[in-house]
């Protein structure tokens, strides 16, 4: 039984009914792939992985290019080609995976939300339902009550405007505006895309409407307001006969929030170890689950955790000056690396820390050494 139909809960899902074992997904909205929280990129090996080729309607276009802005206004730029990162309609590639899950067995249902645990499984808003396990892929949501500290408010509106050029990302940093995250342009076609903007205890509708309206005209499709986590992964995967999943595990990415291919993973790890306790009824091939994640994500995730709290300790004029020590050689060193997943090495460069040690060291403290490390 899994709460969540996005990507992790039917990754999951289509990884538990692949090896003969029944799996219900439910999901309280009424679509599945709908609300988009998501920005959409991700890079065409993390999706190969998560065995998803997309669709024609899934796939938008490459992102060539990003485009980096400081709060004076100072930008560099980097080429993104070899990382082979795609921008995707994450309607349309949540309704893939679904589609791959029912194929092999799994039911879904929408409309359908999770209310508590039973003695035997759950209540839903319609019914009691029995099961051996029940997994928590229901998002952000599921953390609000555990820890408000690692939730941060966002909004993105998707708009048509002839400012969004097609295959290049923008990223602007300013502490005063967007505290300790940043404002984002993902682009989904020539003249239209996503702008959004994060950051702790600012009004993020306010914050986005004055970002737009300083960048030019533009038309308003579609508003999005939700929480997202930036805090790691939570500290057990497993409870009793629960198992989370995805957003709701921290499988975030902590520097960006992002996490199509963290999460997808955090779900076919999961549903491979649930079918496995399902047909040994051994309570430790559950615990392979988190191990293997953390193997694979753990020690970067430590990186962009305390890359996070750098982040949050320096202010708009230290940004500024970190940006003047950025020279087109660490341009062309970040633009050749093609691990759009584990990118702290990137981060690094780009602050210049393995040249200025000292210099960061003044500015935040020995956080540093553990990033280097």
């Amino acid at each position: 039984m899994i709460a969540g139909g996005s990507i992790a809960g039917l990754l999951c899902a289509r990884e538990i009914s692949s090896r003969g074992f029944s799996v219900l997904v439910i999901e309280e909205d009424y679509e599945i792939g709908t609300p988009e929280h998501c920005g959409g990129l991700v890079s065409l090996t993390g999706l190969e992985e998560l065995g998803v080729i997309p669709f024609k309607k899934t796939f938008e276009h490459m992102i060539e290019s990003a485009e980096i802005t400081s709060p004076n206004g100072n930008s560099f730029t980097i080429n993104s080609k070899k990382q082979k990162v795609t921008e995707i309609s994450r309607r349309e590639l949540d309704k893939q995976i679904a589609f791959q899950a029912q194929k092999n067995g799994a039911v879904i249902k929408v409309r359908t939300s999770f209310q508590e645990l039973t003695d035997k499984g759950i209540r839903t808003n319609e019914e009691e339902i029995d099961c051996k396990i029940f997994v928590d892929a229901r998002g952000v949501s599921s953390l609000i009550h555990k820890d408000r500290t690692g939730i941060l408010s966002s909004a993105q509106y998707e708009i048509y405007a002839d400012w969004i050029k097609k295959g290049k990302v923008e990223v602007i940093f300013d502490q005063e505006k967007y505290s300790g995250f940043f404002a984002w342009v993902i682009p989904s076609g020539e003249g239209k895309g996503k702008v959004g903007v994060a950051g702790k205890g600012i009004k993020v509708a306010e914050t986005l409407d004055k970002f737009l309206k300083d960048k030019g005209e533009f038309s308003t499709i579609r508003k999005i307001f939700a929480p997202i986590w930036i805090k790691g992964p939570i500290k057990n995967f497993v409870e009793g006969k629960t198992v989370i999943i995805g957003d709701a595990a921290g499988q975030a990415k902590p520097t960006t929030a992002g996490g199509i291919f963290t999460s997808g993973m955090g779900g076919i790890y999961a549903g491979q170890a649930i079918s496995e306790f399902l047909k040994t009824n051994n309570r430790e091939t559950l615990e392979e689950y988190q191990k293997k994640w953390t193997v694979r994500f753990g020690k970067e995730f430590e990186k962009q955790v305390l890359a996070r709290k750098i982040l949050e300790r320096i202010d708009n004029n230290t940004i500024n000056k970190l940006f003047e020590t950025i020279t087109p050689e660490i341009i062309n060193e970040v633009s050749e690396k093609d691990d759009f997943d584990f990118h702290t090495g990137s981060i690094i460069k780009l602050l210049g820390l393995r040249g200025s040690i000292k210099t960061a060291q003044t500015l935040i403290g020995g956080e540093i050494k553990k990033l280097l490390g």
